[in-house]
């Protein structure tokens, strides 16, 4: 039983490995015909129809003849030398291919497929003589910013009709980050910034690090801060009194709902503004959330009320995940966006709300007013189709950019405009 019990186990072990061949070979299109063959030749030979015999037979040449597609070996060598893994949009990167050929004999000229993302590019390569190789240049698309697959680089041996396909891989997957288009802008310690942070506050505070003067002691004061010397002279306890600092920290909150924006070219410009805000403030050493809004999964019971935070441990990171954002219909609007963004608005200095053309003023005032009164918001509006400007709008600014070079001009300073 137990010799049984094994044998069956290495026979169906066999069978899947030998289907599992057949099938990564065989296509839809061949296992019709190795189906229709047998059937022709067995109902005609049956029934006496010579049309079904003669379908049969010509299945079956067209069966065998495919399959001495499959007789032989490839063997080639082939190096992929891929572009940096990150660059930006319209940057040029070429990807550089040397296949040679290791064998002893001379080989025939062939195709070669590379995948780019869900396109693939044939590349051709010429009869080669034995230890020769060929190098060839691909250029790789960053018309549009995203994650790109490159490769891996395999050849193709399969017959005229398509009943059989073979292909073999020569390299790995690598993978390339399309950036989105940045500027360097002024540093976030000079221009608008300093200009919206404003003189440093009169709040008083019983701890901090600024000492404002001292005061009578009363219940409830911290024994620690009592001032021992003026204690002794006035004969009362003293306590220092502190001035309370406030730490800069900037919040770049960016809408991905379709509704905020009014064609691509807009969300793309906005895209950029966040890149670059960020940038700028992880490079000057700020303390800088970006966020983005949360998308709803396709069947949900309940839409999802949240934002998405993107890492800024480096300007290389927070670019990483720009990189794939996307708008869509099911994200949350700019209204909720600030109001989730101002709940979670402590220490905030300066928050930065970036948006397209379709977002009315009603609006971007009621997302202004969900952020604290000592929070200073600014609202950027990309419209590739309006003069640039910024005006003031009740407690907010409101800056229209229609390019990056208009970014910079807006973060230098009020004086710029």
């Amino acid at each position: 039983m137990v010799g049984a019990v094994r044998g069956a186990r290495a026979v169906r072990g066999a069978v899947s490995d030998v289907a599992g061949s057949a099938s990564a070979v065989i296509t839809p299109l061949g296992w019709s015909v190795a189906a229709v063959a047998p059937i022709s030749l067995l109902v005609g030979y049956a029934w006496g129809w010579v049309e079904l015999i003669v379908l049969g037979y010509v299945a079956l040449s067209l069966a065998m003849a495919a399959a001495l597609y499959l007789v032989g070996r490839t063997r080639l060598s082939v190096v992929l030398a891929p572009p940096a893994t990150r660059v930006a949009v319209g940057d040029d990167a070429v990807a550089r291919m040397e296949i040679g050929n290791p064998t002893r004999r001379r080989s025939f000229g062939q195709v070669v497929d590379l995948p780019i993302g869900v396109a693939v590019m044939p590349i051709t390569v010429p009869g080669l003589a034995a230890g020769a190789s060929v190098t060839r240049e691909v250029s790789i698309p960053t018309q549009r910013r995203g994650r790109l697959t490159l490769g891996p680089v395999r050849s193709v041996r399969a017959d005229p009709i398509g009943l059989v396909r073979r292909e073999i891989n020569w390299t790995d997957e690598l993978d390339i980050v399309v950036h989105p288009r940045t500027i360097d802008i002024p540093s976030t310690s000079s221009g608008l910034v300093r200009d919206l942070e404003g003189q440093p506050t009169l709040e008083l505070t019983p701890s901090d690090l600024a000492f404002h003067a001292l005061r009578e002691y009363v219940p409830g004061d911290d024994r620690r801060h009592i001032h021992w010397k003026s204690t002794a002279k006035t004969g009362s306890f003293m306590v220092r009194q502190f001035v309370e600092t406030r730490r800069s920290h900037l919040v770049v909150a960016l809408s991905i709902a379709s509704i905020d924006f009014s064609s691509d070219e807009e969300f793309e410009l906005a895209v950029s503004v966040t890149g670059s805000l960020g940038a700028r403030a992880i490079r000057d050493a700020r303390e800088v959330a970006v966020v983005v809004s949360a998308v709803t999964p396709e069947f949900a019971k309940r839409a999802v009320v949240a934002l998405t935070s993107l890492p800024t441990l480096t300007p290389a990171r927070l670019l990483d995940d720009l990189a794939v954002v996307e708008h869509g219909p099911a994200a949350l609007g700019i209204l909720d966006v600030a109001r989730l963004a101002g709940d979670a608005a402590r220490g905030v200095s300066v928050a930065f709300l970036v948006v397209g053309s379709s977002v009315t003023p009603a609006r971007l005032r009621t997302a202004a007013a969900s952020f604290p009164p000592g929070v200073e918001v600014v609202a950027i509006q990309c419209d590739p189709g309006r003069i640039p400007g910024r005006r003031r709008l009740s407690a907010f600014s409101v800056v229209t950019i229609g390019s990056l070079a208009d970014l910079r001009r807006a973060m230098r300073g009020a004086e710029s405009w």
